[in-house]
């Protein structure tokens, strides 16, 4: 077998296609949508961005900032597709995501050596080199597959979608264009809020009607992502420190700070759709509108989308698979993505891109690739595979998943910020050393 299976076309999908395709392999992905869609797909381009459009920090210095940058000088697709779909975010990146998914669709349809097979793959092929990045709504089919395989029956938690709405149906005379502290300028659109409007907000929101869960199915929250109504009612302060926090958005008028301020993000390039930050929830449709559009700016929103919910399926990675995502039991089969225990956009894409190199490693008898330990992949490919932990719970990239820093660099710099700073230096000075020596290997084997 001279080919590789790739199974999802999603961001961790088309960056192992991608990777493994530029080095010569004959690749072959499996993307099951339109012939059978998922609960929160809406079309049937590859690397579809079905939550938030933000791509998280792009701020210098940051672990996201790391993560990205790694994957940028590993030259990879969504990256670059990222940088040429990138609407105003402030510090963060984000993308018009419909854009962006029809600019990788296009690069994947286009490329000499990937074949884009429309069709669910239902079973998993153990004799061929196959990577599976089918993401968190992995079909009931290939689910039941995974479960046999792993033995572990519990492989879900729940996650949510954030509204939309037209920007031209919110009043500007009462929301304001600002970023947090000045970071991007006027990049946000901010509702603010005085006392007396966030306690009424908050008393309907906790107390409206929320779409019932599957029964017998035991309700696991990612902390990272919770509804926003989850989030209220673990205190009449939580969405004021949370997703709602004032600190940085000072009144225009005024100059002092709201109560609170709900913040939209720009959804396109056109400027005429902003989601609301961290408003994941999933309140019925109707329930959504009534309690929403008590925020001050929203009273006529026109909702482009409702926020939902939808089921997670992640694999109990520790027990399953290696640092170069590889199973344990079978190197010809790798995870990528979200199934792996990672959580979000770019983190997932950083196993996609270790997992299409690896598998093409195969292909040419090759060492396999472990990244470096001071690495945001290598952190990330180092949790997944060896957390010892009996609660297994997907991630972001945090520098506490990070190598820790030498001793001397933290007596040096007792700055966090400072100290942070100093260890994406290193770490990218050792992830440049590590890509070379790959691409002197990969021109060798040639």
């Amino acid at each position: 077998m001279n080919e590789i299976n790739v199974i999802g076309g999603g961001l961790a999908g088309v960056e192992a296609a991608w990777q493994a395709a530029e080095t010569g392999a004959k690749v072959r992905l499996y993307e099951m949508r339109p012939v059978a869609q998922t609960p929160a797909h809406r079309t049937d381009k590859l690397a579809e961005i079905v939550c938030s459009n933000s791509l998280k920090s792009d701020e210098v210095g940051s672990a996201p900032y790391l993560l990205k940058e790694e994957l940028r000088r590993g030259k990879s697709l969504v990256m670059e597709v990222a940088a040429q779909t990138r609407v105003p975010a402030g510090a963060a990146l984000a993308v018009d995501r419909g854009r962006f998914s029809e600019l990788i669709t296009e690069r994947i349809e286009n490329h000499p050596h990937i074949e884009l097979i429309r069709e669910e793959i239902k079973t998993i092929p153990h004799d061929e080199i196959t990577i599976i990045a089918t993401g968190p709504l992995t079909s009931e089919a290939l689910t039941v597959e995974i479960m046999k395989m792993t033995g572990d029956d519990q492989l879900y938690f729940y996650d949510a979608i954030a509204p939309i709405v037209a920007a031209d149906s919110i009043d500007m005379n009462i929301a304001f264009k600002a970023a947090r502290y000045g970071k991007g300028g006027d990049d946000y659109i901010n509702c603010p809020m005085d006392r007396a409007q966030y306690e009424t907000f908050y008393n309907e929101l906790i107390n409206a009607k929320s779409v019932p869960l599957k029964r017998f199915e035991e309700t696991h929250w990612f902390e990272s992502c919770l509804p926003i109504e989850e989030i209220a009612r673990r205190g009449v302060d939580t969405l004021r420190f949370g997703p709602m926090k004032p600190k940085g958005l000072p009144l225009p008028a005024t100059g002092r700070e709201p109560y609170a301020a709900v913040q939209l993000r720009q959804e396109d390039l056109m400027a005429d759709a902003y989601s609301l930050v961290g408003f994941q929830n999933h309140l019925k449709y109707g329930e959504q509108e009534r309690v929403l559009k008590l925020i001050p700016g929203m009273e006529n929103a026109d909702f482009l989308q409702f926020g939902q919910i939808h089921r997670n399926t992640f694999i109990n990675s520790p027990q399953i698979l290696d640092a170069t995502l590889q199973t344990k039991k079978n190197p010809k089969l790798f995870f990528a993505g979200q199934i792996t225990g990672v959580e979000g956009y770019i983190e997932s894409v950083g196993t996609g891109w270790l997992a299409g190199l690896n598998a093409a490693r195969i292909l040419r008898d090759e060492a396999m690739l472990v990244a470096p330990p001071t690495s945001a992949i290598g952190a990330l490919c180092r949790y997944v595979s060896n957390v010892e932990t009996k609660n297994f719970q997907p991630v972001n990239i945090t520098f506490g998943l990070l190598a820790e820093a030498p001793l001397e660099l933290r007596k040096k710099y007792r700055n966090k910020r400072e100290r942070h700073n100093i260890q994406v230096e290193l770490a990218l000075r050792d992830w440049d050393e590590w890509i070379s020596r790959i691409d002197k290997s990969s021109v060798a084997s040639v």
